[in-house]
């Protein structure tokens, strides 16, 4: 047979596949259609969808399992032989593989990315593959791997009974860090976003180097008890009675695992220095969780703890690499062994994408200024100067806008779902209270059926401390609204948060990261793909900073009248003020009996607070913020993608399936929906697409209809075959070109043909018969499609 004919999987399964099963590799070895990647999480207003664009290699060669040694990725034979290599190169830099291999069934093209110096490519015959020893040794031979390295690299992960194994970056994380310490490196850097799984990443690299023997005693450092315990109970949990805590400055030295908090074994005086009770050599390795915080201090009592251990290999494990003048964790650490990003863990599924609603208080952005001799409601004297967003709730406390703050969170809610977990981020501990006050009076029916629908969880309130493990919890239901402070701001596994509100001033890069962690992670099972930032504070400016490196799907910032849920609006509107429930008629306001014992603040009433309306704001594909009209937004991007209407025509009248076509420029932005909701109903989204992008006067579906049923199709049938045609030109008219489509389906062809009107023309078999065979059938249907779209 000519191979020119033949499909690429027919290349593979009669060429490539023998070619590499001949060399050596057996079926544990060799792994094919390979999808490592989750797919994208789309967010097209309040819908949310996975890209259907993944990343998928068509060979993963194994030395054994967790260890890849090659990809190879296939063509068919019209293509040369190193067709895909550009593509491939760049899947393995992300699987961190060393050889790659493409093929179009004659041979092989290698790229050897061991190579330092001379060529990195070579052509083999479909005999020449490399065995899976050729491949090893030679990855050892250019690494200077020596053998009693090999024996630590080569360790097994562990995979526990559900079937859990590493996702690629973690098996990448996990094979560089395994292999640097059995070479011999003492400090390590690694950076993955907050979601992508840090502690099972270490627990994985413990148990290697473990198992391997070469380390005995581990430490496992953080700096908050909630941290410890999620990390015992879940992902540490495989090493049973070989770990324990060290609590209450106990230590027992017949463990093998230890875990501890960095204030836990260490302090201020002397005595509180329990970890000099073990000796400088007793711990092997020792992990550094969060380690942008304490660690990152070169004067810190935290950091006295890592110099006393100097000779153990340790591992600093952060989100936010943190680099101050003060405090660098590169210079303790070194240069990260490997990042996993924010925006890569968007771009691969695994992390959740967000949208921000900006919401601008006219108080903060004028600022407020007290009357001369003007005293708050304690009788204190207000002192004469402009107060602004920074001293709101730091300094100065105006009831009226916290209650604002609580109604427009509360109006959020209620269109979108009251029971979704939220997280709003206050000033202080104080500041934190009082919006749970408001929040309460705001949402009263609810907290009437349970208390704990509203709770304060912040450091100093153990009721609130004690039920943070249930708002984490996916299963709990309450409490459904946490205000906090700093308690919840990094090591809190929220999975199911869905709105996280910032009425707190953030200057910090590093602090902002930790806070935006909290929603990142996806619970497709329990409805959590993507989550909701609302910015009361101008907080989201950070995203604009080149140091942050995940960009929002979209940012809102309504006015007084529009609706909390981020609308996809055809303009913009102009500033007004905003009517609300005051505190007389919710009760929203908090009333202290007394001043609360904090930092100096001034509490004042009877102030009118608004909302400013503002812009709304659509990331472009070039990731740059842009104000426009939805209109406006979706015409560029049509016309990014389709240089002219003649570039639009060729591709849509190539696409057997428009509805495929449909649902590609949606995955790209293009939101049909929203730009029907102001258009005609009766119009096709080809015609939308022409009449935005192209300023081509639309034609209805009924008047393409009426085109259709003048032209010389329907003159070459007759009976049952041209009540069929228009049946289906019927239905075109009155659905679009789904019913058309559907009825073009092979695989649906029966069931559509059984279902009125066609059954009232005849069965499926005498329908068929009508055109002459199922062939024809379809090449009539084709006819159709083509005559519909003629017009253009």
């Amino acid at each position: 047979m000519n191979k020119k004919q033949l499909t690429e999987q027919e290349i593979r399964t009669q060429y490539v596949t023998p070619a590499i099963q001949d060399a050596g590799w057996k079926p544990g070895q060799m792994r094919e259609e390979v999808t490592f990647d989750a797919g994208r999480v789309i967010v097209r207003g309040t819908i949310s969808m996975r890209s259907s664009d993944r990343k998928r290699v068509d060979y993963l060669l194994y030395h054994k399992p967790g260890i890849p040694l090659a990809v190879v990725e296939a063509k068919d034979n019209n293509h040369g032989i190193s067709a895909g290599m550009d593509q491939v190169l760049e899947y393995a830099e992300m699987l961190d593989v060393p050889f790659v291999y493409t093929s179009n069934g004659d041979g092989f093209m290698e790229h050897d990315r061991t190579v330092k110096d001379g060529p990195v490519e070579r052509e083999l015959g479909l005999d020449e593959f490399p065995s899976p020893d050729a491949l090893w040794l030679r990855y050892m031979r250019h690494t200077g791997m020596a053998a009693a390295i090999e024996k630590i690299v080569t360790e097994d992960y562990y995979y526990d009974r559900y079937g859990r194994a590493p996702r690629y970056y973690q098996e990448v994380a996990i094979n560089r860090t395994v292999r640097a310490i059995a070479e011999g490196q003492k400090r390590l850097l690694l950076v993955m976003a907050t979601g992508t799984g840090k502690t099972y990443t270490a627990f994985q690299i413990i148990w290697r180097l473990w198992r391997a023997k070469k380390v005995r005693r581990v430490l496992f450092l953080t700096d908050r008890n909630i941290m410890a315990d999620q990390t015992m109970t879940n992902d540490f949990r495989f090493f049973g009675d070989k770990m324990t805590k060290v609590v209450k400055r106990q230590v027992d030295k017949s463990y093998e695992i230890y875990l501890a908090l960095y204030q836990g074994i260490s302090g201020a005086e002397d005595w509180q220095d329990v970890y000099r009770q073990f000796s400088p050599d007793f711990f092997d390795l020792i992990i550094v969780d969060e380690c942008h915080r304490g660690s990152a201090d070169a004067d810190s009592a935290w950091r006295e703890v890592l110099e006393y251990f100097s000779s153990a290999a340790q591992i600093g494990l952060t989100a936010t690499p943190k680099e101050t003048k003060d405090a660098s964790n590169f210079d303790y650490f070194g240069e990260p062994i490997y990042t996993y990003s924010l925006r890569q863990g968007i771009a691969d599924g695994f992390l959740a994408p967000y949208k921000v609603i900006r919401i601008d208080l006219d108080r903060d952005v004028d600022g407020w200024r007290p009357r001369q001799g003007q005293i708050d409601r304690y009788g204190t004297p207000i002192p004469d100067e402009l107060y602004t967003s920074r001293d709101f709730d730091r300094t100065l406390v105006i009831d009226e806008r916290t209650e604002l703050v609580a109604w427009r969170v509360s109006e959020y809610l209620r269109a979108t779902g009251r029971m979704q977990k939220t997280i709003i981020f206050c000033e202080d501990i104080e500041h934190a209270e009082r919006m749970r006050h408001a929040i309460a009076n705001m949402n009263g029916d609810l907290v009437n059926e349970n208390r704990r629908y509203v709770m304060r969880i912040t450091g100093d309130n153990p009721v609130g401390k004690a039920e943070l493990d249930n708002f984490i919890s996916p299963e709990e239901p309450y409490p459904v609204i946490a205000t906090t402070s700093k308690l919840m701001t990094t090591g809190v596994d929220a999975q199911t948060c869905k709105l996280i509100v910032l009425d707190q001033t953030i200057n910090s890069m590093t602090e902002f990261k930790q806070i935006i962690g909290r929603g990142t992670r996806i619970r497709e099972d329990f409805g959590k793909t993507y989550f909701t930032i609302m910015d009361f504070r101008n907080v989201t400016r950070l995203f604009a900073d080149p140091a942050f490196d995940g960009d929002p799907v979209q940012i809102y910032e309504p006015g007084p009248d529009d609706p909390p849920v981020p609308p996809e609006p055809d303009g913009g509107t102009q500033p007004q003020a905003v009517e609300y429930p005051m505190a007389e008629d919710q009760g929203g306001g908090a009333v202290f009996t007394e001043r609360p014992q904090t930092r100096q603040k001034y509490y004042v009433n009877g102030v009118e607070v608004r909302i400013l309306a503002e812009r709304v704001q659509y990331l472009g594909p070039d990731g740059v913020l842009r104000t426009a009209s939805f209109r406006e937004f979706s015409r560029e991007n049509l016309r990014g993608q389709y240089a002219s209407l003649d570039d639009f025509l060729t591709r849509w009248n190539a696409a057997a399936r428009k509805e495929a076509l449909l649902a590609e420029l949606l995955e790209q932005g293009f939101l049909l929906d929203k730009l029907q909701d102001g258009a005609n109903a009766d119009l096709d989204p080809f015609d939308l697409i022409c009449h935005v992008a192209f300023d081509r006067p639309p034609l209805t579906r009924g008047e393409r209809a009426r085109s259709v049923r003048k032209s010389a199709l329907f003159d070459e049938y007759g009976g049952k075959a041209r009540a069929v045609l228009e049946a289906l030109l019927a239905k075109y008219a009155d659905e679009g070109i789904a019913p058309v489509e559907a009825a073009q389906d092979d695989s649906k062809l029966v069931n559509v043909l059984q279902l009125s009107p066609f059954r009232e023309i005849g069965l499926p078999v005498q329908i068929l018969n009508a055109f002459g065979s199922k062939k024809r059938y379809f090449e009539a249907l084709a006819a159709l499609k083509r005559e519909i779209y003629r017009a253009a």
